[in-house]
């Protein structure tokens, strides 16, 4: 087969970082990025080209698409949700401006290069949003269509955009007079809160899981900011890009609807706390309720029911809770604090 040139936008990030990895070992993949900040060490060699600058920059983005001939564009960056709760305007601006903008882009890409472009978009359980802790318990697995009232502005930026991604791939200008071809394949992960031993987090209100772990690692007390009880679905990182490389490979034919939710585990913020105790016995671990955060992270599903993605195109986590700490978190935590360790 030809070379296929990827854009990853957002590389820089904490998806990025590890998707970078998994499709630089295709040997037949042309990786390409966009991203404000500059990428690692250990990621620009992977590279074929990488751009500086924002997803809002037309000018930037029309140099991207033609440049290269993309096949697949694996739209990453946003601000996420604490940032975007913060500066609704901006998060507007980035989360559904940029995304419309790529949208449109990759529809005239199809249109020059005569083929489609898959547009994988990584949406979030913060699509949802349920009105009490009541109603959570009483929901149990939350299914793709269900609750979606989300109460953040990083929440009602994924639902938008999974719809314009929608709109795109089966109706983009269905009133003109001569209905143009479809060229854009818009696929969406709901993505649970994902911990990654590799990079750090930034800014989403699931991230106390992750905090907690590194904080623990590096020898520093850490108040979680979510109460002991608090429930929602996890995923190892690993785990989050393999969903969405396997993804982006299904058989268009298989796939019975735009978004998919997924998961792993859903334990609650004391039962990891007390996994990292497990592996950290000295490690300060509290609590110091940040209620603004509380409230968001009540609304989202305590699980979700990922069982079209496992019928569909063959969802099948590597980690469980357990596993995920045993053989991923903790020894690539250990091993990433004692290395950067002063001598």
């Amino acid at each position: 087969m030809p070379d296929r040139a990827v854009l990853i936008t957002g590389a820089a990030g904490e998806i990025g970082h590890g998707l970078v990895h998994y499709l630089a070992d295709q040997a037949d993949v042309i990786v390409v990025t966009l991203d404000l900040q500059p990428l690692d060490d250990d990621l620009a060699p992977l590279v074929a080209e990488h751009y500086s600058g924002s997803v809002v920059d037309d000018d930037l983005l029309a140099r991207v698409f033609d440049e290269h001939d993309l096949h697949a564009v694996y739209h990453l960056a946003a601000l996420l949700s604490t940032t975007a709760g913060r500066m609704p305007l901006l998060a507007h601006e980035v989360n559904v401006e940029g995304t419309l903008k790529l949208l449109e882009l990759s529809q005239q890409a199809g249109e020059r290069h005569g083929h489609e472009l898959r547009f994988l978009y990584p949406s979030s359980i913060a699509a949802h949003g349920l009105p009490s802790l009541a109603a959570k318990a009483a929901a149990g697995r939350v299914k793709e269509g269900e609750w979606l009232n989300p109460a953040t502005m990083y929440g009602c930026n994924k639902l938008y955009c999974e719809q314009l991604g929608a709109y795109y791939a089966q109706h983009y200008k269905q009133l003109a007079e001569t209905p143009p071809t479809r060229w854009v394949d818009f696929r969406s992960i709901r993505f649970p809160g994902l911990i990654s031993a590799v990079t750090m987090p930034t800014g989403g209100t699931s991230d106390y899981a992750p905090e907690m772990i590194h904080a623990a690692a590096r020898g520093e007390p850490y108040d979680c900011f979510v109460r002991p009880d608090t429930r929602i679905p996890f995923m190892a990182m690993p785990d989050g890009v393999a969903a969405l490389v396997q993804l982006a490979e299904a058989r268009r034919e298989a796939l019975s609807q735009p978004v998919y939710a997924i998961t792993a585990f859903n334990p609650s913020a004391a039962e990891i706390r007390s996994l990292v105790l497990d592996a950290f016995p000295d490690a300060q671990i509290g609590y110091d309720v940040d209620h603004a955060r509380q409230a968001v992270v009540d609304t989202w599903p305590a699980d979700v029911d990922d069982s079209a993605a496992r019928r569909d195109w063959g969802l099948d986590p590597v980690y469980d809770l357990q596993g995920a700490f045993d053989d991923y978190l903790i020894p690539t935590i250990r091993a990433r604090y004692r290395d950067t360790a002063p001598a």
